[in-house]
């Protein structure tokens, strides 16, 4: 209990302290996981809307396909990716393996099929309900899901913000494709592993804090946009 008790006081004081280890690796977790999410609704968002009205042979299979890359394992993603950036893969030539380069493109594909996912059902469920409205305007399926997008801003963020959560607390395809390696590719998930590892518990206890805290901030957003987004749909009916 006390080796507890301390280790909570020590990590306490590093997050008091804005130790310069531990807000670099904060920084980068951030970073990796932001620009990632980007990505990844620039493509999942687009790819969510068009399988929400596209109609192909098919079709069926890919929404399939979709919904079960939602459970895919982060080690999965970071060995596929590791395998194309690795020396001997068709993008070895680019030299990012083992950098924040490579990281953000594991997490982007991580985020995608969910952004994706989300995004379909939401222009789905929009279309059910103005979708009549849309088309007798003069809008081809396409722009109708588009159009219900621009309408649904705060439902995006929300997809957005849980995407992000995703990205931030995940660690398998990072750590591959990252290495781990101090002061250049070493996030916040990952630390916590090695420093548990080797004993160091103030420092994974605050950058768990600290990671716990962020996530936590995520949900209380979204927790507050719902309603919100709620009340703006009910003045706009009005």
């Amino acid at each position: 209990m006390s080796t507890l008790t301390s280790s909570f006081g020590l990590a306490l004081d590093l997050i008091a302290q804005w130790d310069s280890d531990v807000m670099h690796v904060v920084g980068l977790s951030l970073q990796v996981s932001g620009t990632a999410c980007l990505i990844g609704a620039l493509i999942g968002f687009w790819l969510g809307a068009w399988l929400a009205v596209a109609r192909f042979p098919g079709q069926p299979a890919v929404v399939w396909l979709l919904n079960t890359l939602l459970a895919l394992p982060s080690v999965v993603v970071g060995l596929a990716v590791y395998l194309l950036l690795s020396r001997g893969g068709p993008l070895g030539s680019l030299g990012i393996l083992f950098t924040p380069t490579a990281m953000v493109i594991a997490q982007s594909i991580l985020v995608v099929p969910l952004i994706a996912a989300l995004t379909r059902r939401l222009v789905i469920d929009g279309l059910a309900e103005g979708g009549d409205q849309l088309r007798s305007m003069g809008a081809g399926p396409l722009m109708a899901a588009l159009l219900v997008l621009l309408h649904e801003r705060l439902a995006l963020l929300t997809i957005l913000l849980t995407a992000f959560g995703r990205a931030v607390a995940e660690v398998g395809a990072v750590m591959v494709v990252g290495g781990n390696i101090n002061g250049v590719t070493r996030v916040m998930t990952t630390s916590i592993a090695l420093e548990t590892s080797k004993g160091d518990l103030p420092l994974a206890l605050a950058l768990g804090l600290l990671l716990l805290g962020v996530v936590g901030a995520i949900n209380l957003l979204i927790g507050w946009m719902q309603p919100r987004e709620a009340s703006i749909t009910v003045q706009a009916l009005a």
